[in-house]
């Protein structure tokens, strides 16, 4: 195995041919997020590329030069804390986010930590696994943590969203019924086609909490927040059954989440907040990818187009997911 000292132990270079955008970069360039980024950051935190190079005294005999690998929002943690030995790495107090406190994904090479690199299967295309590097882990994750059963409705509102219309399929391929929120004909169309049973227009809807409860025969077990307003988590603890989960996904700058006391204790709700993934679940997030469960919409646009996407973005003019391609 070709080792360089030029790294620290533990870490390895990795050759970028793709990397997805992610909302994220966009807040995090900004300043929207708490704590400081890394001085002179280079974004990203969505790449796929090739091993090319392995520090000195590295001890995981798990990751060899040539190994395609991806590189996610996750970028270490401190591996002992109780978190982490829970396998929460995701919330350990010394996580430290790739893009974010180390460079990212928006370049050629990238060093990165060997524990924290995501094996990519043959049957998945670099650019397909790019975007399930960050959107599809945490959609999977969050439904991991749903407390939902084969059979039981969950509501997607963002449903045709780059998170979103991943979280369909991933909820279906869970066994779970899915009442889809969104707006527009194109947004309606793409969630059905994933498996969406149900579709509900909330610029159209005249009585939002009603139609889910209708939909839902009665309100649904679970409901997954990925919209960008904090007005859709409110109306969510509205339309969930007794003793359902609201999952919090999105990220909407300064939201809160205004929800009566009275109707979480009496229904038996549970609020749930979802960060990323661990590493464990982006594997599983992968390799339902691979076995062809889960297909992203992405548009393939060039590195030297980031800025541009930045700015279609902001206009929300984004639909799906942006993966670059890093050597155009």
């Amino acid at each position: 195995m070709f080792r360089n000292c030029n790294f620290l132990p533990g870490q390895c270079r990795v050759k970028l041919t793709h990397s997805g955008v992610c909302h994220s970069d966009l807040s995090i360039k900004k300043g929207a997020f708490p704590n400081k980024m890394k001085a002179g950051l280079v974004g990203g935190h969505e790449g796929v590329g090739t091993v090319v190079a392995i520090g000195d005294h590295s001890t995981n005999r798990k990751v060899s030069v040539g190994d395609r690998v991806g590189i996610k929002y996750l970028g270490s943690a401190c591996s002992n804390c109780e978190l982490c030995l829970k396998g929460l790495e995701n919330h350990c107090l010394e996580f430290k986010s790739t893009g974010k406190e180390y460079d990212g994904t928006f370049c050629e090479y990238a060093v990165v930590y060997t524990d924290y690199v995501t094996p990519i299967p043959e049957a998945l295309e670099s650019s397909a696994a790019a975007a399930i590097m960050c959107a599809g882990v945490t959609a999977y994750s969050a439904l991991r943590q749903s407390d939902t059963h084969i059979g039981d409705w969950i509501v997607i509102s963002g449903a045709g969203g780059g998170l979103g219309h991943l979280a369909i399929q991933y909820a279906v391929a869970m066994g779970l019924r899915v009442v889809a929120i969104d707006a527009g004909v194109a947004k309606r169309d793409l969630c059905l086609e994933l498996g969406a049973e149900k579709w509900i227009d909330f610029l159209e809807s005249t009585n939002l909490i009603a139609d889910v409860i209708r939909a839902t025969e009665g309100g649904a077990h679970a409901a997954l927040v990925a919209a960008g307003g904090s007005s859709a988590y409110e109306t969510a603890a509205a339309y969930l059954r007794r003793t359902g989960t609201l999952l919090a996904v999105g990220l909407p700058p300064g939201a809160m989440i205004s929800v009566p006391v009275h109707l979480v204790v009496v229904r038996g709700l549970t609020i749930r907040g979802n960060f990323i993934g661990t590493r464990q679940q982006t594997i599983e997030a992968v390799n339902i990818a691979a076995a062809g469960k889960v297909k992203c919409i992405y548009t393939i646009r060039g590195l030297s187009e980031l800025n541009e996407v930045y700015e279609e973005m902001e206009k929300g003019q984004i639909s799906g997911r942006v993966v670059l391609d890093i050597y155009k």
